[in-house]
């Protein structure tokens, strides 16, 4: 793609929202915005309450996670952004269409923002749900570092609930001293299933059982869980209830129980969970991380109920439907095809991929370049300024996106500034035909997605796996 494009994008970034609204009616908002300052830094937190011990982390106004944001739909948002980390930064609004100036992209969207620098994000909030905001900026670093909070976009009519809570999952690699370990951008990492941290974190704090929430009998809970790992995968059960999934990356669905076998939740990813809490008092019931076979499954936290009368005797009758927010519906008798396909990785066949034009065996690639994975037979560096986009799409155009995975790995796939329909996973169509941003592509096989290109700018397209993206598995997809 030429520069030119590129260099109108940053420009109009520069311009904050008047990208996407028309001067008089941006003048006329302006005094309608929602101001909220955030900084980014380095600073130290206690990762166990109960013990002595501090970890050096960076996050966003000294908060591990960072503060949680609650908004309306509809509302208009101004998120001035400070860095006071020692490397440049962005911020990415993980799972909202933004206009593409707004996307928090450095070398796509915007200029990285340098330290001591700061940048000023603007836009309207269009769709209600969960979603959450990292750095788009060495992201394999920063999120593990702790750089990561949710957002949460108010329904006009959310479902009556008794408590709405939000967990974020993360995870840490830490030494004896419960520090991090400086081992960030590894090959055998990139190369691999990732950079998996050896402590899970539930809203910052070490995982287990003493991570209590606190209950009482005959409540109506709504669980939000964000997978804010750069790596890691999450499989979800719950002990004692039937949990009803309401919500995939903050569309609503159906609602259906978990799966038997655990709910898959890949790094990117989110699920709303409605739980009628229907225990007795003083019982406890763990949320767990069943992993990967033959993994020992993890206690994340548990649901613990308290001693008061029980708020009542059955569970509350009322609707747990979402309403969907609006989203255009793809007509697949119209919709062009597209293919992409994945190679690469450790264990993968001797592919040949492309980097800066010249093809190379894919063994050659991790040695010279640090690469590991293409995406049709192309390998970009993170950002890459010069790159081709794999997609150029017009401005309405209805797609079917057919990704194909010759892999032995996982890959959370996620589209920016887009949802789009998951039809069908090897042929088989999906029984919900759910929207989703991101969407796990498991070894081996191929998966049927859909959308309407309406969103105009230059999109990123990626690997959720931070360190497989920087490895390569990262591109970009352009609607002009």
């Amino acid at each position: 793609m030429p520069l030119d494009r590129r260099q109108f994008f940053q420009a109009s970034a520069a311009l904050g929202a008047s990208f996407a609204l028309p001067a008089p009616l941006l003048a006329a908002e302006k005094g309608k915005e929602r101001r909220i300052d955030l900084v980014s830094s380095a600073f130290t937190v206690a990762l166990d309450p109960s013990g002595a011990s501090r970890s050096a982390v960076w996050g966003f106004n000294e908060q591990l996670p960072g503060p949680t944001l609650r908004f309306r739909r509809g509302e208009r948002v101004h998120l001035a952004v400070k860095n006071e980390l020692p490397q440049e930064t962005a911020v990415h609004w993980h799972g909202l269409r933004v206009p593409n100036a707004m996307d928090g992209v450095p070398g796509v969207t915007q200029h990285p923002i340098a330290t001591g620098g700061r940048f000023d994000y603007r836009f309207e909030l269009r769709d209600s749900g969960t979603f959450w905001y990292h750095p788009h900026q060495a992201s394999f670093e920063q999120v593990p570092r702790g750089l990561y909070g949710a957002l949460i976009v108010e329904e006009e009519k959310p479902p009556s609930v008794d408590r709405d809570e939000v967990w974020v999952l993360s995870d840490m690699k830490l030494d004896n001293q419960r520090q991090p370990v400086e081992d960030f951008g590894r090959i055998l990492d990139i190369a691999n299933d990732g950079r998996i941290g050896n402590q899970i974190l539930v809203n910052g704090l070490v995982a287990g059982s003493q991570r209590t929430l606190t209950i009482r009998s005959g409540e109506r809970l709504r669980l939000r869980l964000i997978n804010a790992a750069s790596a890691r995968f999450f499989r979800l059960a719950i002990d004692g209830h039937e949990a009803r999934i309401i919500a995939f990356d903050g569309q609503g669905v159906t609602p259906h129980p978990l799966p038997a076998g655990g709910l898959a939740l890949g790094p990117g990813m989110r699920v709303d969970l409605i739980i009628d809490c229907m225990g007795s008092p003083g019982q406890s019931f763990p949320l767990r991380d069943l992993g990967r076979p033959p993994a020992t499954p993890t206690v994340l936290g548990a649901l613990t109920y308290s001693s008061q009368p029980a708020l009542r005797s059955k569970p509350l009758a009322s609707a747990v439907t979402l309403a969907p927010n609006r989203i255009a519906e793809p007509d697949l008798a119209k919709a062009s095809d597209h293919y992409i396909i994945f190679q690469g990785g450790m264990r993968g066949s001797p592919v040949i991929g492309l980097v800066d034009g010249k093809p190379s065996r894919i063994q050659e690639i991790m040695a010279k370049q640090g690469l590991a994975w293409t995406m049709n037979y192309n390998a970009q560096h993170e950002h890459a300024l010069m790159h081709e986009p794999l997609l150029h799409l017009r401005t309405g155009e209805h797609v079917m996106l057919h990704m194909i995975n010759e892999t032995d790995f996982l890959h959370p796939m996620h589209l920016h500034g887009h949802f789009f329909r998951v039809l069908a996973v090897d042929g088989k169509p999906t029984p919900h035909r759910e929207w989703r941003d991101t969407v796990i592509m498991g070894p081996r096989q191929s998966i049927d997605v859909a959308f309407v290109a309406d969103n105009p700018g230059e999109w990123m397209y990626h690997c959720h796996i931070l360190d497989h993206a920087a490895g390569g598995m990262m591109g970009t997809i352009v609607v002009e």
